[in-house]
């Protein structure tokens, strides 16, 4: 098993009476990348604050290689850390930015340059030496603040929101990159974003944090697959979410009323029982979209309500009974024809794609 870069036992953080974390307990191990995801205000930030030695905890015991930090100052916790706006130096260049904290630290000439050079390499910026961070686009500097939280090869590597500055494409681009280094550097690193797709994409596990709370920690898939509620349901990916009551458990199987005409066939479950409240959710890639009626529990006359065509995904919003409409999305192969607004058609859905909440 491998051993436990960043630990954090039953840890809060109160400002006067409002309570911005509450009794979380998190294991990092050593060349792990996890991320902290949650919605705005959730706690992310205060965790890697408390983490990087900017704040202190108002209980619970922060470790790092199995000794405590509580008490030790940033400078003294070999930690790297990457914020959202870089916080690059703008009158010194690449490699004085880079070379910076070892300077700080008080390394040979000869160590300063051969180590800031290393790390320059190993994000794939030899030769821009002698720019200016003005001098370069978001990506490159984005690649300048992490050789610079790097050079030092600290045990830890803290992220926060470090590509939320950059559009759609690059940023998608600099996540490949981002976790390719991660993975050849083999770093351990605690990142945070509140993008859920960033996160899916990135993290061997997520941790999400909701209202201070811990809420659920796990490897993408098994979180996307088997959330522990539904706002893990919700939060991680999109989701349709409805409200039901159980009226029939039969033969390994439960039916759950959403409204009147309106049925969904589930697997039973231990939770079941005749009468119980209950919230069901189902992804949207999970429905299928069809124009003719569908064998099996789960199949509904529906009337398109909306399409929207993303180029490599077809999303429809689909009015299946009063006040229920259930999103849909299907990739888009070419040489098919969509369905369009007012369209009558049938969603269908397997009973096990369902999940359960009390």
């Amino acid at each position: 098993m491998s051993r436990s870069v960043v630990t954090l036992v039953g840890v809060s953080k109160a400002y006067g009476r409002t309570v911005a974390l509450n009794n979380v307990s998190l294991d990092v191990a050593e060349g792990e990348f996890v991320t902290l995801l949650g919605p705005s205000g959730s706690g992310k930030t205060t965790t890697l604050m408390l983490i990087a030695g900017f704040e202190r905890p108002t209980s619970g015991e922060i470790l790092i290689r199995g000794e405590s930090v509580v008490a030790q100052p940033p400078e003294k916790r070999d930690i790297g850390m990457v914020f959202q706006s870089y916080a690059l130096f703008p009158h010194m260049t690449v490699f004085d930015n880079v070379a910076f904290p070892l300077r700080t630290r008080r390394l040979a000439g000869s160590e300063v340059t051969r180590r800031a050079g290393q790390s320059l390499e190993a994000v794939r910026m030899s030769g821009l030496d002698g720019r200016y961070p003005r001098q370069l686009s978001g990506g490159q500097q984005q690649r300048i603040a992490l050789a610079r939280a790097l050079v030092y090869r600290p045990s830890l590597l803290l992220m926060d929101e470090p590509l939320g500055a950059l559009d759609k494409k690059l940023r998608e681009e600099m996540q490949g990159e981002l976790k390719s280094l991660q993975r050849e550097l083999g770093i351990t690193t605690l990142y945070v974003t509140h993008d859920q797709q960033e996160a899916l994409a990135l993290s061997d596990r997520i941790a999400i944090v909701n209202g201070g709370d811990l809420v659920q920690v796990g490897a993408p898939l098994e979180l996307y697959e088997r959330p522990a509620t539904d706002f893990v349901a919700g939060f991680l990916g999109d989701v349709n979410l409805v409200d039901g009551v159980v009226v029939e458990i039969a033969g390994g199987s439960g039916r759950i009323r959403i409204t009147e005409g309106l049925d969904v066939s589930t697997p039973e479950g231990p939770a079941l029982a005749v009468g119980k409240r209950v919230r069901l959710t189902i992804r949207p890639e999970r429905l299928e979209i069809t124009a003719t009626e569908p064998a099996g529990p789960n199949g509904w006359r529906g009337r398109v309500r909306e399409v929207a065509f993303y180029g490599e995904l077809v999303r429809y919003g689909v009015d299946v009974a009063p006040g229920v409409v259930l999103k849909v999305s299907r990739p888009f192969r070419g040489q098919e024809t969509l369905f369009v607004a007012g369209q009558e058609i049938w969603l269908a859905s397997r009973p096990h794609d369902w999940r359960l909440f009390a």
